[in-house]
């Protein structure tokens, strides 16, 4: 969907009119056109990765380190001190 909005941004439509083509694939609202906002938000994400690549691949590395660092082992029983 970004895909299709930036381009049509560059040949000079607005974003209203590009709303009404779009529609949403999946999900709770699937066959509706997504609100001029999202689309907005869509745009404002993608502008923020453009002028910040190197925070975003810094980020994706870091997730990604997350992911395949290993999980701690429980913490062992406490006995019940009220019990003694």
């Amino acid at each position: 969907m970004l895909h299709t909005v930036l381009r049509r941004r560059e040949g000079g439509e607005s974003v209203e009119q590009i709303q009404l083509d779009l529609f949403i694939p999946i999900r709770k609202r699937k066959g509706h056109n997504p609100s001029v906002a999202t689309i907005y938000r869509a745009l404002a994400e993608h502008a923020k990765r453009e002028a910040h690549p190197e925070a975003v691949a810094q980020a994706d590395a870091a997730f990604a380190a997350s992911r395949t660092a290993t999980v701690p082992e429980p913490r062992p029983a406490i006995p019940n001190r009220a019990a003694l």
